[in-house]
């Protein structure tokens, strides 16, 4: 049970205090990893087939160290004392989550339109979102913002919840590795298309399941939401792989449903336009308010998938005591 335990009091911790920020957190050790990496591997040339084994190595070494060690300074202490074991588990497992630093980052962008800062509401969205934001108007940084609290809440929260869950704070320590790996090099621009072809594909392996689970939460938590479930579950079905990605748009879809508006559509990255396929309906436009709604359903989705996740758990635990 001490896996269980170190989720929650993981979980709760998150939702108190936010992402902690040190030099030792366990993303910024990962990002200096890969961008030493990096520059090391790819001093063999640019050709195709290497820049793909060398991004391939990359993934995995990163993932296997980020495995491997918290496996064995958990191994250890625990066999000290089961106190030192589930206090640094506590710990780690703490600081794999991002559902607060989700929505403060959010909610930043939410407090800027508020007050008519256009200018700062831009500059917040920069900080969690890929795409240009010099030009978009209010409507289209509220519409980023609430695609980023939707996609995000598989990635940042239930992927890593459920990593956990099966396998501690290793489990989840190689299932954030390849995500940082995949939000850093995962790119199908010139510089990443091979080196970070891996990544990317890794990444949108290791989330097929917890994407779906994400949705059919998100799905129940409209429930409690009091959202437009119906709309939900039909912008689901219709819309869930109307993006690159095979994960993404399923809880995208999902909000874009509850909420009843229309999300993803054309944006620009790095000064090109991108079209992409519109999710949802335009039953409405997209207001600052659906950033602050977008949030409730993700952080209700995020307490569902604790009190569920845990549930099974317990079930499975008291199963092996009889």
């Amino acid at each position: 049970m001490f896996i269980t335990i170190a989720v929650v009091i993981g979980f709760i911790a998150d939702r108190i205090f936010g992402d902690p920020v040190y030099s030792f957190h366990p993303a910024r050790i990962m990002g200096g990893f890969i961008s030493r990496g990096e520059k090391i591997l790819r001093r063999g040339g640019r050709r195709k087939a290497g820049a793909f084994l060398s991004g391939m190595l990359l993934t995995l070494l990163l993932t296997a160290l980020s495995f491997g060690l918290p496996f064995l300074l958990l191994s250890f202490l625990y066999s000290v004392h089961f106190a030192a074991g589930l206090t640094i588990e506590m710990i780690l497992c703490y600081q794999l989550f991002a559902a607060r630093a989700l929505r403060d980052e959010s909610m930043k962008v939410y407090y800027s339109l508020h007050s008519k800062d256009t200018s700062g509401a831009r500059m917040y969205l920069s900080y969690i979102v890929g795409r240009d934001t010099q030009v978009l108007n209010d409507e289209e940084i509220s519409k980023a913002a609430v695609e980023t609290v939707a996609e995000n809440l598989s990635d940042g929260v239930i992927a890593p919840m459920l990593f956990m869950l099966v396998g501690g704070a290793p489990l989840g320590m190689a299932c954030k590795a390849v995500n940082t790996l995949d939000s850093m090099i995962g790119y199908k621009d010139e510089r990443y298309e091979y080196f970070g072809k891996f990544a990317a594909r890794l990444d949108d392996l290791i989330n097929l399941v917890p994407s779906r689970i994400s949705a059919l939460l998100s799905i129940i938590a409209s429930i409690l939401c009091r959202m437009d479930t119906k709309k939900a579950i039909k912008v689901f079905f219709r819309d869930r792989y109307k993006h690159k990605s095979p994960n993404s748009a399923q809880t995208e879809s999902v909000f874009a449903g509850a909420l009843g508006i229309r999300l993803s559509g054309g944006s620009s990255y790095g000064g090109k336009p991108v079209s992409k396929p519109f999710i949802g309906d335009a039953v409405r436009d997209v207001s600052v308010e659906d950033i602050k709604t977008a949030n409730k359903l993700m952080y209700t989705t995020s307490w569902l998938g604790l009190i569920v996740g845990v549930g099974i758990r317990v079930l499975l635990f008291l199963n092996c005591s009889t």
